[in-house]
């Protein structure tokens, strides 16, 4: 048998070395090499290598006549929307999310319904006895659920216990970052425990059909903490994104085998724990009786829904010599630049002795690029204090020689705007041939809306 042979690994990115220093060498951190051993099989390793390896399958012919694992849905309509349709058998979940997020709520109320349904749930965690998740159970009014609680940090305690009887439908592990190999040195949480935690739960999955649920915590930049092989080793990556000052919360697919990466799920919380919000548009869109500068209201898409939201912009002049400053909650900094920089170069407006701020209401985070033109419409409406109409929305790209550009999925971003009540919309010239009982407003260039909004 090989000796073991000793290596350090960065905790920060993962990196490998044969010696230790102070500093690595990849992402220059300090003090995170840690030594751990190589060459050491797990459990689930020996035994899949003591079978001889897998076997190949034809991807048509007699082996496609094998029925395929099917969707189970988690109860939770938005949650399964995220995933792609619910949890595929066999599959591997990770979950990320900032502390008090939700992300042990989400998943609990999933546990519960599923159990309710039929399944067969297990939810081990590592952070909380069993009595504090019945009592958090108890208050979200699913204290009668059949699920299989326990409180473990051994990984190889849990997969033996689990693999006396018949393996549960759904596993949820509360969080990865708590789990510890016996075969693996080095304290819990560190990137070889995490590493080999996960492997060993993956396996299990794999083998066993369980659908595996991953919680992971975040680093202070909001990435999942651990090795970053730990998304690729799974197959369903989640973010559960939002403000802990706001009550909306915002599922998210980084990652996913199984279905695609554009859709998202939307969640209120509550004092009886996540309600799904099935009119998203209604929470990000505040009461507009009356126009008020620097305010436009954004259709955008997140994957085949659509979501309105409003865009706000504050303009203010500085006296001669000052440094104007430049702050976006919400959007990209980036592009915000880039829209200046086109309003002064191509139209004319200065903005540079003015400050200028843009905020997406409700704490959403845009990354369409549609929302050129609304962010555009908003600042210009902010410089000129001339406010954009109540029952307008506006949608379209541009590029820096101010051309508009048309946009994907124009007719259902008017769709549910009509839906809503508004009854015009600010679009590229290329879109207003569409079908839609919206008024159309079409621009070539952003000269031309910005003539539109001043009135010359």
């Amino acid at each position: 048998m090989a000796k073991p042979q000793k290596r350090y690994v960065c905790q920060s990115c993962g990196s490998v070395s044969h010696r230790w220093a102070g500093q690595c060498g990849d992402c220059s951190e300090w003090n995170t090499l840690v030594e751990e051993v190589s060459g050491v099989v797990t459990p689930f390793q020996a035994k899949h290598n003591l079978q001889g390896g897998g076997r190949f399958i034809m991807l048509s012919g007699l082996d496609a006549d094998v029925e395929l694992p099917e969707r189970m849905a988690s109860g939770i309509a938005e949650f399964d929307r995220a995933l792609g349709g619910g949890f595929v058998e066999g599959s591997a979940t990770l979950i990320g999310g900032d502390p008090g997020i939700g992300k042990s709520t989400l998943l609990l109320q999933a546990a519960a319904k599923m159990a309710l349904a039929g399944k067969s749930v297990a939810y081990v965690s590592g952070e909380e006895a069993a009595d504090q998740v019945r009592l958090r159970a108890r208050r979200l009014g699913l204290g009668t659920a059949p699920v299989q609680l326990a409180s473990a940090t051994s990984t190889r305690d849990i997969l033996t216990t689990l693999s006396q009887g018949t393996p549960p439908d759904l596993l949820v592990i509360d969080s990865i970052q708590t789990m510890h190999s016996d075969l693996i040195e080095g304290a819990p949480g560190t990137v070889s425990q995490v590493r080999a935690s996960a492997q060993e739960l993956i396996r299990f999955a794999k083998e066993r059909g369980t659908a595996v649920v991953l919680v992971g915590h975040v680093t202070k930049d909001g990435s999942i903490a651990g090795p970053r092989v730990l998304e690729h080793m799974v197959d369903t990556v989640l973010s559960f994104e939002g403000e802990r000052s706001h009550q909306y919360r915002i599922l998210r697919a980084i990652k996913n085998r199984f279905g695609g990466t554009d859709e998202i799920g939307v969640f209120a919380m509550v004092a009886e724990g996540l309600t799904e919000i099935s009119n998203p548009s209604a929470l990000f869109l505040t009461q507009r009786d009356e126009g008020v500068t620097g305010t436009t209201v954004f259709p955008a898409l997140e994957g085949t829904r659509p979501v309105l939201v409003e865009i706000q912009a504050l303009v203010v002049r500085l006296a001669s010599g000052a440094t104007p400053r430049r702050a976006v909650v919400g959007w990209d900094s980036g592009r915000l630049a880039m829209i200046l920089a086109v309003l002064e170069a191509r139209c004319g407006l200065s903005f540079s002795a003015c400050e200028v701020y843009l905020n997406i209401a409700g704490g959403y985070r845009v990354q369409d690029p549609a929302a050129d033109l609304a962010v555009a419409a908003a600042l210009v409406s902010a410089l000129s204090e001339r406010p954009v109409p109540v029952d307008a929305v506006a949608f379209g790209e541009i590029a820096l020689s101010g051309e508009v550009r048309p946009v994907a999925h124009g007719p259902l971003r008017m769709k549910e705007a009509a839906k809503l009540g508004f009854e015009r919309a600010l679009v590229p010239a290329a879109s207003t041939g569409e079908k839609t009982t919206l008024s159309l407003t079409g621009f070539r260039t952003l000269g031309q809306l910005v003539e539109h909004m001043l009135g010359r």
